[in-house]
């Protein structure tokens, strides 16, 4: 998931081919043949090459007079190219088709999720890239497949199952799994019966990164550079197999483990809690008198275990345990929101009137974002089916995670997913050309831990390059206050220079 600056997401989460024809295997083997020649070669770029095809006008709603928007046609299905097309929105800001000569090629962006729309990403508010970057390249955004204003899916549920769906109740015994069972099958069938149904076999990773490719191919570009965040790491680390020749400059930020948003991904949320809830706990105990939760780390720990297991046993004002963990474990994730996490817990402490926290469970996306996060972590992975795995997950995440506890263990919708896959997994690789795709990643990252990111490092081999950042919060880039961590990427972006081997940047003065 993305950062909570703006919207509180809460997810418990922020992640070959049956019957692929040769047309689906093309597109990547084409584009390791024509690398042959070298890097250089492939991205010399001419006036000719660079002639886009798209048309763009004016976009709607927050964009509306700083950005412009186009759409483009791609397969629903890149085993049968030829058949069913769905429509893809991108945009960028206003007038900088103008100078496409002058920039060294396009950045695509994405924000996370799965679920989460991006066509705002090139936005100054939304993504504060540095001027120098903006002046290197022609930022792009898009709603990935399913979302927003790209074919998006939809389950139909009603507003107390958006919040069901990506965040089961907290389980306690085998009994409360066995009940959400119950809701994730009823959930799943939701789904499986909705006007979208016949979209969901086909909102996979891969194909949002297929999608991608016929972006480049759309704006007469011979490779991309990207900036992706969260879940938007497995997305660009998907296309950089695919298409490892097409793959510029690339940036993962926070980054998931190598097989995205699976069952274990999410159970390591409880390990990156653990690990982050510390900066808070010190946050709020260096100035006890006005946050009130304690005068000691270890007394902001006890609190938090009081007021979950209070709101357990009798919720208070929409608030009950889950919804207690999920927002605290959303406000982790960015220094930010420490103050108003500090807040919320010193109310719910008193007895204090708070704000309903129904809204800000599904951060205002509804039951698009719910469908379309739904049926990517479904069609991405295989996911357990007998009731029996998750509760001995939840008995061993009891123990494992104090804290978050079993919060994320429990049983899920995609437990009982209709639509089958019309793919498996994309493994990511290490083939490619050396050196391509920076990963910068916070310590203490509660939301795609440490552990996962160095997975994924691993699974990239000389292709990539990992720069930690001694500080703690979900996104590491530009909302951190860590120089070092940003001029890395900043220097990356506009020059193309990476570190020769895997770098640390340590604590900055402000955030230690």
């Amino acid at each position: 998931m993305r950062k909570v600056v703006q919207t509180v997401t809460l997810v418990a989460g922020a992640l070959v081919v049956a019957a692929m024809g040769t047309a689906l295997i093309a597109p990547a083997d084409a584009g390791r043949q024509a690398s042959t020649t070298g890097a250089a070669q492939l991205l010399t770029r001419t006036d000719a090459a660079r002639q886009s095809t798209l048309r763009w006008a004016e976009c709607p709603g927050p964009g509306k007079g700083t950005l412009e928007c186009s759409s483009l046609e791609v397969p629903l299905d890149y085993g049968a190219p030829d058949g069913r097309q769905i429509k893809i929105a991108l945009s960028r800001p206003v007038g900088s088709g103008k100078d496409r000569a002058k920039r060294r090629g396009v950045l695509l962006m994405n924000p996370g999720g799965p679920g989460l729309a991006g066509l705002n990403s090139p936005l100054p508010a939304a993504t504060p890239l540095p001027l120098e970057v903006r002046e290197t390249y022609e930022v792009i955004g898009f709603d990935p497949r399913g979302v927003g204003r790209s074919a998006p899916v939809t389950c139909g549920f009603a507003p107390q199952q958006v919040s069901q769906a990506s965040n089961p109740r907290t389980p306690y015994n085998d009994a409360d799994v066995a009940k959400q069972a119950d809701t994730a099958e009823q959930l799943a069938e939701l789904c499986a019966a909705s006007k979208t149904a016949d979209l969901l076999p086909f909102m996979t990773t891969a194909n949002t990164a297929r999608d991608m490719d016929r972006i480049r191919e759309a704006l007469g570009e011979p490779a991309i550079s990207y900036f992706g965040v969260s879940y938007g790491t497995y997305l660009g680390a998907v296309y950089a197999t695919l298409f490892p020749h097409r793959s510029d400059r690339f940036v993962l930020d926070s980054s998931l483990p190598p097989e995205g948003y699976d069952i274990e991904a999410l159970r390591g949320q409880g390990e990156g809690f653990e690990e982050r809830f510390p900066d808070f706990g010190a946050f709020a105990a260096a100035d006890p008198r006005r946050y009130r939760i304690g005068g000691t780390p270890a007394a902001v720990r006890e609190k938090y275990f009081q007021l979950a297991r209070r709101l357990d046993t009798k919720p208070e004002q929409g608030y009950d345990g889950a919804t207690f963990r999920g927002i605290t474990a959303a406000l982790l994730r960015n220094d930010a929101t420490f103050a108003p996490l500090a807040e919320i817990w010193h109310k719910l402490d008193t007895g204090q009137r708070l704000k309903d926290p129904g809204q800000a469970a599904d951060g205002g996306s509804g039951s698009n974002f719910a469908g379309s996060y739904l049926a990517v972590i479904c069609a991405d992975n295989r996911w357990p089916q007998d009731v029996k795995t998750y509760q001995d997950n939840v008995d061993e995440d009891r123990v494992r995670y104090p804290m978050y506890g079993p919060y994320a263990a429990n049983i899920r919708p995609c437990a009982y997913w209709q639509a089958k896959p019309a793919e498996d997994r994309v493994k990511i690789s290490s083939d490619g050309p050396a050196a391509r795709v920076l990963l910068l990643q916070n310590l203490r990252d509660p939301a795609t831990p440490l552990a996962g990111a160095k997975r994924m490092r691993e699974a990239l081999g000389d292709r990539a390059r990992m720069v930690t950042v001694d500080q703690g919060g979900h996104g590491a880039y530009l909302f951190g206050a860590n120089k070092c961590g940003n001029d890395a990427v900043t220097d990356y972006l506009t020059t193309g220079r990476m570190p020769e081997q895997d770098t640390h940047c340590p604590a900055s003065p402000s955030t230690r």
